[in-house]
């Protein structure tokens, strides 16, 4: 088992700096599944899971939300952020919040080890999407 002990950047003006952002290309939904296990959720390939209380929340395409029995909507589009910042960072959801609620967007952010997601209504991804890399010309 390989331990990763790289930490990532910290100062938000560095983050910011290296801020790449990416569209991806399919929709997802939060999916909420009070009666499964985790092992059993696992079974739709979710990118993303978390335990609330006595449920777990999923997120999975639209199509495995469909195989699920899930609800298929809203549609969030997956916005990665390339840039490997510290989970002690300060700063960067505030700022990728700001951003978005500048343009009146919701958005739910998810870190990871590596990079930050952040997932925006369907019809709203490209314009979330400028948003967010409009934050790269304030790490300068």
């Amino acid at each position: 088992m390989r331990i990763n002990t790289s930490r990532g950047l910290r100062d938000l003006g560095d983050i910011l700096k290296h801020l790449e952002a990416t569209l991806e290309p399919h929709g997802f939904v939060f999916a909420s599944f009070p009666r499964l296990s985790l092992s059993e959720v696992a079974q739709y390939d979710p990118i993303g899971t978390f335990q609330e209380g006595e449920e777990i929340t999923a997120i999975l395409t639209v199509e495995q939300a469909g195989v699920a029995g899930a609800p298929t909507e809203p549609v969030f589009r997956h916005i990665a952020l390339s840039v490997h910042s510290s989970l002690e960072a300060v700063g960067l959801t505030a700022a990728i919040a700001n951003a978005l609620a500048a343009e009146g967007i919701p958005a739910n952010v998810v870190a990871g080890y590596y990079h930050d997601h952040v997932f925006v209504p369907e019809e709203r991804a490209e314009e979330a999407l400028e948003a967010i890399r409009s934050l790269k010309n304030q790490g300068d």
